[in-house]
């Protein structure tokens, strides 16, 4: 199994762009299967999540054709109902594809998801909004059978989220785009990627308003019609390589990424001495970094506050800082796994509940590591840049769930990474 391989102490300096979001392209290609037609998505991030919602949608009788970053789907023939369970419980937001069908098929199953072992995560609050827009769910030996047939389908509704959770907002708005009526979710997520699935849906003429508020309404509509949508620049992978040239220090451009998407990481950047270009009219975004990281304390929050997914670089980086840091996890538990990786490479970091405290340690010593899931995998290469010596990072199928090609990205900004086929770790 091939590894990760980094030789650290190296400062980044170059351009790159971003790849296409992967938090935004999973629920449009779900979305695909509410139109009898053709959706054609560009910029499409070639990871194994998306392979893996490519093998759903094709389970379903959706014909799908991938040529480079084009995604063409076609969902004339769909005919499937049931989510495979390999699938599901490989990958958490599969579970945005039972909305779909509901709206589609009038049915639809699927097990409990799977995907990165970050706490609960339960789904409460999805089969809530799918209840609330009229839908019969029952739960059974781990299965989640859906059908609206009996009433004639899905009805318009308001719904409240007791917590701004993503999925149950994506879950919410793709099972209204073509319920009777109109629907309202109040205290929907506020993330770039929700609105940029309403962008997406409105473009296949669905009605959507309130997009970047905590308020949307939704008009259903009888159908929808043949499309084209570009995917926007992964703010999370963006943000990922700010990290890595905090760690590493250098100069480094990022280019197909809108800045005000990241406010608030870029501010930390900047309150932890980098200096930071934010581009917002040529989207992109450029940060230098001459010195050791100051300390930070973060609180992860839902958008706009502090991105849960880059909690774990963040953490990295904040290992080589000259002082004392603080990280407050207040959206997922059990996410601080990867400190305890990270202590391997000579990271001073104590967990408790919720918070950790990071004691900075500059460098950071090369091991043989394995990353636990997806973000933290990311993390790990962002430490070891910061590193003397080799440092060998296994398990790496989580961190391509992710990002294309993490060593071709950062090895064009000057880092010594590369895959190596023989696996050193323990």
């Amino acid at each position: 199994m091939s590894v990760i391989q980094v030789c650290g102490l190296t400062p980044l300096k170059g351009e790159i762009s971003i790849q296409g979001s992967k938090n935004a392209v999973l629920p449009m290609m779900a979305a695909a299967l509410l139109h009898r037609g053709v959706t054609v998505l560009t910029n499409v991030p070639v990871i194994r999540d998306v392979t893996c919602m490519l093998d759903i949608l094709e389970s379903l009788g959706c014909r799908c054709c991938r040529k480079g970053d084009c995604l063409v789907m076609d969902a004339r023939g769909v005919t499937g109902t049931s989510i495979p369970e390999e699938y599901v419980t490989a990958m958490r937001s599969s579970i945005v594809v039972l909305s779909a069908l509901l709206g589609r098929m009038g049915e639809g199953s699927s097990c409990y998801p799977g995907g990165c072992l970050i706490g609960a995560r339960p789904i409460d609050l999805h089969l809530m909004a799918l209840r609330a827009l009229g839908a019969d769910i029952r739960e059974r030996d781990g299965t989640i059978e859906a059908s609206c047939r009996r009433k004639g389908g899905l009805k318009g509704a308001e719904i409240h989220l007791s917590y701004p959770s993503v999925g149950a907002t994506e879950q919410a708005i793709l099972a209204s785009v073509l319920a009777e009526g109109v629907t309202i979710i109040r205290q929907a997520a506020r993330e770039p990627e929700i609105s940029q699935l309403c962008r997406f849906l409105n473009n296949m003429g669905a009605v959507i308003c309130g997009m970047g508020t905590d308020h949307l309404m939704v008009q259903g509509v009888a159908g929808l019609h043949d499309s084209s949508f570009r995917v926007e620049g992964d703010r999370i992978v963006a943000g990922t390589y700010g990290a890595a040239a905090v760690a590493a220090g250098g100069e480094v451009l990022l280019r197909g990424i809108c800045p005000s998407d990241l406010k608030v990481p870029l501010e930390e950047f900047q309150k932890a001495g980098a200096a930071v270009d934010a581009d917002e009219e040529n989207c992109q975004i450029r940060i230098c970094m001459r010195k050791r990281p100051l300390p930070l304390l973060i609180k992860t929050e839902p958008y706009p506050g502090f991105p849960t997914d880059l909690q774990s670089p963040f953490m990295a980086f904040l290992a080589t800082a000259l002082g004392t840091s603080y990280i407050e996890e207040q959206v997922f538990e059990g996410r601080f796994a990867t400190a305890k990786i990270l202590e391997q490479m000579g990271a001073v970091i104590r967990t408790e509940n919720q918070r950790a405290v990071i004691e900075g340690h500059y460098p950071l010593k090369g091991a043989a590591v394995n990353a636990c899931d997806l973000r933290g995998g990311a993390a790990l290469m962002v430490a070891a840049l910061a590193a003397e010596g080799d440092t060998f990072i296994g398990e790496c199928h989580h961190i391509e769930r992710g990002y294309e090609d993490i060593c071709r990205d950062m090895a064009a900004l000057g880092a010594h990474i590369r895959w190596v086929e023989n696996d050193f770790t323990r």
